[in-house]
């Protein structure tokens, strides 16, 4: 069975560059979305290897509410039945520091800068968190 990857991303060119990357090169089955319901139900019945998480999401909400990846990994790792699934968090609002605050606010495995431009770099990330 191949690997499943949930890609959580707002920004179709990201989604297709990123998406293309780990079906291709990594080969990855990726499911993609954005809804938080949607993310919680897969994390639970997809048999997922890991998750890549949008730090800022522009159109996901929550019991009505406006919410982050930031927001969205947490609430994964509360969860006993999705908190072993990695999640590696990716941002462009990368700045000195960014990462380790990320990775301890959210308890995520990891975090990549985006633009991502390097399909070689993006497997290797998701391997480390995989430990594939």
């Amino acid at each position: 069975m191949t690997d499943r990857i949930l890609l959580v991303e707002d920004d179709p060119i990201n989604v297709k560059f990123i998406q293309t990357v780990l079906v291709k090169k990594g080969g990855y089955e990726v499911l993609v979305s954005e809804e938080v319901d949607e993310i919680l139900r897969l994390a639970r019945e997809a048999g997922l290897k890991a998750i890549i998480m949008d730090v800022s999401l522009s159109r996901s909400s929550y019991q009505g509410q406006k919410v982050d990846g930031i927001f969205i990994t947490k609430l994964l790792k509360q969860d006993e039945a999705t908190r072993r699934i990695p999640v590696l968090l990716a941002t462009a609002h990368a700045m000195f520091g960014d990462r380790e605050k990320y990775l301890e606010l959210t308890g995520a495995e990891g975090y990549i800068s985006k633009p991502i431009h390097d399909p070689a770099a993006l497997i290797d990330a998701v391997k480390s968190v995989t430990g594939g």
